[in-house]
């Protein structure tokens, strides 16, 4: 059985270590490209190198995937895995600004059994627990009851043409802050439309389908996790009442997009 407690207070220090290093708190922090227009910062790394430790004594028989180190093959041999993304939304926490956070997932047999997402710059602590719910801050979390796909509000800074009978609402760079949202019912539909990372979105996914989200890829398919390949073409998480008709909304766009892999 896992330490909760421990596991909080790991989470805990580990976005008490980023916020020391954020240049929102008015502190300098160097950055760099691991790829044209994929941003790092020593943050990442240093926040990295405590959860790896600090994990892997927790849970020393559990494997690792992190967007900040190399991947080991031997984790998919593991029947549990952590997935982690140091700080999701480097680019919000270089420029200062506070949509960023650290986010840790358990998964168990290719389901999240744990997720927790801390952002201190917004003073906030999600965590959700398969079977058990969800909570920011000790606070119950649940979607919300729309029903209507037009209207339902998306974090976004502009809509294509195709989506603006959505409503925009405040969106932070962390696609796993946006995914919270909805799980908090501050948003009705997050979606993206792209090949993404497991470590981006395997603990906000938790948390919002225990709030009663609907969670899938863009093509309305279960996301798996611990693949050999660890990326899903596209993430949408929305009120369950629209899911239905957002599948069928992004239906011929994903199709074309999911192509280019």
């Amino acid at each position: 059985m896992i330490d909760r407690e421990r596991l909080s207070e790991i989470a805990a220090e580990a976005g008490r270590i980023a916020y020391a290093m954020w240049p929102g708190a008015g502190h300098a922090v160097d950055t760099w490209e691991k790829s044209p227009g994929n941003p790092v910062c020593a943050a990442d790394m240093a926040v990295d190198r405590f959860l790896k430790r600090e994990l892997g004594a927790l849970l020393p028989a559990a494997g690792w995937l992190s967007e900040e180190t190399a991947d080991e093959p031997k984790r998919l041999g593991k029947g549990l895995i952590w997935l982690v993304d140091p700080i999701d939304g480097t680019r919000d926490f270089i420029r200062g600004r506070t949509g960023w956070a650290v986010s840790i997932a358990l998964i168990s047999e290719h389901r999240p059994l744990i997720g927790l997402l801390d952002a201190p710059a917004r003073g906030e602590r999600w965590l959700g627990v398969a079977g058990q719910g969800s909570w920011r801050n000790g606070e119950k979390l649940a979607v919300s009851p729309r029903k209507q796909f037009v209207g339902s509000r998306v974090p976004a800074d502009s809509l294509a043409k195709e989506d603006r009978m959505l409503a925009m609402v405040d969106k932070p760079n962390s696609i796993a802050l946006r995914v919270a949202m909805v799980a908090a019912g501050e948003a009705d539909i997050v979606a993206t439309l792209r090949w993404g990372w497991e470590w981006d979105i395997a603990a906000a996914a938790l948390i919002a389908r225990e709030a009663g989200a609907a969670v899938t890829d863009a093509f309305g398919n279960p996301l798996d996790y611990n693949k050999h390949d660890p990326r899903a073409f596209g993430l949408l998480a929305t009120a369950p009442g629209i899911h239905v008709e957002a599948v069928a909304h992004l239906a011929d766009r994903a199709a074309v997009v999911s192509r280019d892999k």
